[in-house]
């Protein structure tokens, strides 16, 4: 893998979509053990999974890992910080906002 050349992995896939009051995810497991690394992209094939609520879903897909280049993963481990305190910058609360 070159500097500049992007490589894709398509691997098995495990989705679970949780919407109860106890636990709302997504979740994504790779069958095959692969990992996602920083600055890698992952695409899941197949329609969006809609859970009604109190639905857990789990379904077998097919998922593309776009792998970084070596200089974008050095990247994104430069700058991810920067987009973590962006998130810090948002809280949660049950008031509606008139």
């Amino acid at each position: 893998m070159g500097i500049f050349t992007r490589s894709k992995e398509t691997v098995p896939c495990t989705v679970e979509v949780s919407h109860r009051f106890e636990s709302l995810h997504a979740h994504v497991r790779f069958n095959n053990g692969a990992v996602v690394y920083p600055g890698d992209e992952v695409l899941v094939h197949g329609a969006p999974v809609l859970a009604a609520y109190g639905e857990v879903i789990v379904e077998d897909r097919t998922a593309t890992i776009t792998r970084a280049t070596p200089l974008e993963r050095l990247w994104t481990r430069l700058t991810g910080d920067f987009g973590f305190m962006e998130l810090c910058e948002f809280s949660f609360s049950e008031e509606l906002l008139q």
